[in-house]
């Protein structure tokens, strides 16, 4: 068919088009593909510069003018392999106007080229194709921060979950799991509690008790290696996990430490508080602890040092 369109309005609904003389030259490309073949394109013959893939043995005009309304899987020579598809449709001059486009290839292509909306037709089916993408990856976008908002809360909701919300240290539940994950290895646990912390709550208030407490927690901290655990029973009882530490003299020293920290001067916004601390270890060689043993083992140790006068550590036997 001869168009009857102007070029700029044939220009503006296919910029994906090209026109062909009767002897196979290209007259004319649309603004979309002139800027990907390049101004060059424009009287190189078009089989010099395309394959043919389907229908297969076209190699010359006759054989695209016999293939008018078929679909043509066409390839680029060398360069960038553009591949493209299309109808072809004879002009009243010999020639034909090829209508193209990238099939499914058109988000790759749109990746590769920078194409934009304005690179193709108002009608390409393409331009449907590449909202559903975008919307496609918005949908993946959002549901990508859903899963890592969902997977913060649940890490956050575990370790409230496993943590003393007036100290920061882990809970009951959270030393269980600590001792639990120790297996058959070796390590020292130790108890303490405070002692006349009963009298810094009657003299400066429970607010002092508390901040107290949180000091305390501060300076057992202080006192750990990585990968020891501190945590907060209840009250003023904590427990110590000491992972590796297999000899007496070893966990003296640590509770030696501790004792001493905890009998200096405390200053809090109340007024001065004056405690002290006293400890029972235990050490368990390896094999799988019973840990309510074990427990029972540092409770009694705990009471054996108070009963000896506080201020001191014991060890289980």
């Amino acid at each position: 068919m001869e168009p009857s369109l102007g070029g700029d309005l044939l220009d503006r609904l296919m910029p994906m088009h090209l026109r062909l003389d009767a002897v196979g030259s290209i007259r004319h490309a649309g603004p979309t593909l002139e800027r990907l073949l390049g101004p060059g394109a424009r009287g190189q013959n078009f089989f010099r510069r395309f394959r043919v893939l389907r229908p297969t043995g076209i190699v010359a005009m006759p054989g695209l003018v016999a293939a008018a309304g078929a679909t043509l899987a066409l390839a680029e020579r060398g360069g960038r392999g553009l591949r493209l598809r299309g109808q072809a449709h004879v002009d009243g001059a010999g020639g034909v106007v090829l209508g193209l486009s990238f099939g499914l290839g058109v988000v790759e292509a749109v990746r590769c080229h920078g194409l934009t909306q304005a690179d193709f037709g108002p009608s390409d089916l393409a331009v449907e194709l590449l909202f559903l993408v975008e919307a496609n990856r918005a949908v993946t976008e959002e549901f990508r921060h859903l899963s890592h908002r969902l997977e913060a809360a649940r890490r956050s909701a575990t370790a409230a979950a496993l943590t003393d919300v007036l100290t920061g240290l882990a809970n009951r539940r959270g030393m269980a799991l600590a001792l639990e994950a120790m297996g058959s290895a070796a390590f020292a646990l130790m108890q303490l509690d405070l002692d006349r912390f009963k009298q810094v709550n009657d003299r400066l208030g429970h607010a002092a008790g508390d901040a107290l407490l949180q000091e305390v927690a501060r300076l057992l901290q202080a006192e750990m290696r990585a990968g020891d655990t501190v945590a907060r029973m209840g009250g003023d009882e904590f427990l110590i996990l000491l992972p590796r530490m297999r000899r007496e003299a070893e966990v003296g020293r640590v509770a030696a430490r501790i004792i001493d920290r905890l009998s200096q001067p405390i200053r809090l916004e109340a007024g001065e508080a004056r405690i002290g601390t006293s400890i029972g270890m235990v050490l368990h060689p390896g094999g799988r602890p019973a840990l309510a043993d074990l427990l029972a083992a540092a409770d009694a140790a705990l009471y054996a040092a108070k009963a000896q006068g506080r201020g001191r550590a014991v060890l289980a036997t």
